[in-house]
């Protein structure tokens, strides 16, 4: 079974490394889209700060397997803290990746408690927590 995680939480922490440098390049407009308005004025910082938080987590999935648990709730609760621009992109229509209508930014918003599942699951941390 624990083969069986490791191999998505791999994938986890490359899909987060892949995204945070697209934060600090090529994707850096496109995330400013989902930098929530209460921040507007810091966009780019939040877009960079956000992109190295995004490939720490991504090289911790991959490389500190003995940490796997601590880092899975670190990227649960990135998940649920970044939701909130998520939210902003959609209540505010702001189009970015080809989200390009509202149906399309909501369908986005369902995918969040996956990937946060995903990380809980992929790194033991949901099972850790019920065993103690």
């Amino acid at each position: 079974m624990q083969l069986l995680r490791r191999v998505p939480q791999m994938v986890l922490g490359f899909a987060l490394a892949y995204a945070g440098t697209g934060h600090l390049g090529a994707n850096r407009v496109e995330f400013r889209a989902q930098v929530p308005t209460l921040f507007a004025d810091y966009a780019d910082f939040v877009v960079l700060a956000s992109g190295v938080v995004e490939i720490a987590l991504g090289v911790g999935l991959i490389a500190l397997w003995r940490y796997r648990v601590q880092i899975g709730w670190a990227v649960g609760f990135f998940f649920v803290a970044i939701f909130w621009g998520n939210i902003s992109q959609y209540i505010n229509g702001v189009d970015a990746f080809g989200l390009n209508t509202d149906s399309a930014r909501a369908i986005r918003l369902l995918f969040q408690p996956l990937l946060v599942i995903w990380a809980l699951w992929s790194t033991g941390a949901w099972r850790s927590y019920r065993a103690s």
